[in-house]
């Protein structure tokens, strides 16, 4: 049997290439359909909706990855800080949802086509 204290130890000392694959979260429903995929990883640029919290509802663009805490931010979600400041609220991945990818990269979409089945290996 797993220990959860070992469990959260592996959580939190994780290298950050085992981390990345913590930063994932849900399709929606359209791009679910479309992709043939249900989860994906969230990169800067993505458009998502928070599914939990405060800020149920909103939607916004991901501008910045935090793969040490395992947080995501997103555009307009933000705190004010009791001297008037605001400051960008992280949100965990699994309380979101990608609604819009960012295919400008073509490395993921290459990622996307062989996760479909559609790129076949050279053997």
């Amino acid at each position: 049997m797993s220990q959860p204290r070992r469990q959260r130890k592996f959580f939190f000392k994780a290298p950050l290439h085992i981390k990345q694959k913590m930063i994932r979260a849900k399709l929606s429903e359209e791009l679910a359909r479309q992709h043939g995929i249900r989860r994906f990883s969230i990169r800067k640029g993505d458009v998502v909706r928070i599914l939990r919290g405060d800020f149920r509802g909103h939607e916004g663009k991901v501008i910045k990855v935090d793969l040490k805490k395992v947080r995501i931010y997103v555009e307009g979600i933000t705190l004010t800080k009791a001297d008037g400041s605001s400051i960008l609220r992280p949100v965990h991945p699994s309380k979101v949802e990608i609604i819009k990818l960012d295919l400008s990269d073509k490395y993921r979409q290459f990622i996307l086509d062989r996760i479909k089945g559609v790129v076949k290996s050279n053997e």
